[in-house]
């Protein structure tokens, strides 16, 4: 192994400046057309001549697009047309994000927030595709924007950029490995969205009784409500009837308690400062940004929680709804409602209904107009969930979804699973500390 500008490689690679591995042309890095060459006037909406964007990169699909130009405007900005094979970084957004021009892309060129990079022969694509996304281009960009503005990725930074140079038959041994991976991940999210779009149904059917678990139906009668068609032998309650809510308790003063000298690392005799951003999806972070001393929270009990209650967002992220299973006390912040339920076992079944379609439609029928969204507590009272009369089938139904969200949460754990192998291996492999033969 031998110390170079990027780290330890093995001694029979190299390392090179970026502009040395693309062809010799002028045009072999290039970003695409600034300010008049591409005005809004010149776009169409359909059209043979597209204009590709990071959203092309972001989704890996250069069929669709949504921007067009005249064969005349093609014409005059050909230099900034994207073949197949083109190597392509977004600038903006997700910054080097990156991507291949594939065959069936279509004839286009590229807008403002993309570079193209034409490789040379001598190196393998998607090997570069995978080096490009590594903590080792990665940092050479963050040390590069370092006293500018780390908003968007410049043509002057990427050709600074150091690369690894090595045969290219090896290079296309780590291709393979990674993208080996890389199709487990794309697989594995595939089967994720499937899995939430069956439970959305699943949701959709169970919670307004249009489909009944087995035992349960022991009518086919429907009445109508205001929430339109139910079962006759469901009901119809509002949160108020079900619970009491509350939100931040008077006295409390969160500027003066939230400040730096009260703001402690999670260690002991501290409490978890829960904020509507810290649950999502019924799922709640008690690893949090703020802690507060157990001394403060315990002079304001109506917000320490020390049992089961429903949690939801009345500023900013309304609709994120949680259950607040205890199992570790916490405190709550004056954006998030508090539905204490006088039968706490319907909780579980009631943030099913308003995390679902109908019930998040309902949510956001009342948000306040103003600089972020809001409800108010008046507002959660009146949310309508109609539920069975039978206590057994509204446990059975949340148990059903709950069990659809542990399959998802399996998941999501073998994502999360791949994607640290994923980098283990390009930490390994592009660093040359493990050879493929």
């Amino acid at each position: 192994m031998k110390q170079t500008e990027v780290g330890l490689i093995p001694d029979d690679w190299e390392v090179k400046n970026i502009i040395d591995v693309l062809i010799p042309s002028k045009d072999n890095l290039k970003i695409g057309p600034f300010g008049s060459q591409l005005k809004k006037d010149y776009l169409l909406d359909n059209g043979i001549y597209k204009v590709f964007g990071q959203d092309n990169i972001y989704t890996s699909d250069f069929k669709y697009c949504y921007r067009f130009l005249t064969k005349e405007h093609f014409q005059k900005l050909q230099s900034c047309e994207l073949k197949a094979g083109d190597f392509v970084i977004s600038t903006m957004g997700t910054i080097g994000k990156c991507d291949i021009v594939p065959e069936n892309a279509g004839v286009g060129i590229m807008d403002s927030h993309l570079v193209r990079l034409r490789l040379s022969s001598y190196i393998d694509k998607v090997f570069f595709k995978h080096f490009f996304q590594s903590e080792i281009i990665q940092k050479q960009i963050s040390a590069l924007s370092v006293g500018g503005i780390m908003d968007g990725l410049s043509a002057t930074i990427i050709r600074k950029l150091n690369v690894i140079f090595l045969p290219k038959q090896e290079q296309q041994r780590i291709a393979k490995a990674l993208s080996d991976v890389d199709a487990v991940i794309s697989t594995t999210e595939k089967l994720i969205q499937k899995k939430k779009n069956i439970k959305q149904g699943t949701m959709q059917e169970l919670l307004t009784g249009k489909k009944r678990l087995p035992n349960f139906a022991t009518t086919t009668a429907t009445k109508q409500t205001e929430l339109g068609e139910i079962p006759a032998d469901w009901e119809v309650k509002t949160l108020g009837e079900l619970c009491s809510l509350i939100t931040k308790q008077t006295g409390f003063d969160y500027s003066a308690t939230i400040k730096p000298s009260l703001v402690l690392e999670h260690k002991n005799n501290t409490l978890p400062f829960i904020q509507n951003k810290d649950f999502e999806e019924e799922k709640i972070n008690f690893n949090t940004d703020f802690y507060i001393p157990v001394e403060i929270a315990k002079r304001f009990p109506k917000i320490y929680l020390n049992e089961d209650v429903l949690l939801i967002s009345i500023s900013g992220r309304i609709g994120n709804v949680a259950y607040f299973k205890h199992t570790q006390d916490a405190f709550i912040g004056g954006a998030v409602g508090i539905a204490h339920f006088y039968n706490k076992h319907i909780i579980n079944y009631c943030m099913r209904y308003l995390l679902s379609p109908n019930g998040q439609k309902q949510i956001f029928a009342n948000e306040k107009s103003g600089a972020q969204h809001n409800l108010t507590i008046a507002d959660v009272r009146k949310l309508s969930i109609p539920m069975p009369t039978n206590n057994k089938e509204q446990t059975a139904i949340a148990n059903v979804l709950s069990s659809m969200d542990k399959e998802i949460e399996t998941l999501n754990t073998k994502l999360e699973k791949y994607r640290n192998l994923k980098t283990a291996m390009m930490q390994q492999l592009l660093t040359g500390k493990i050879r493929l033969k």
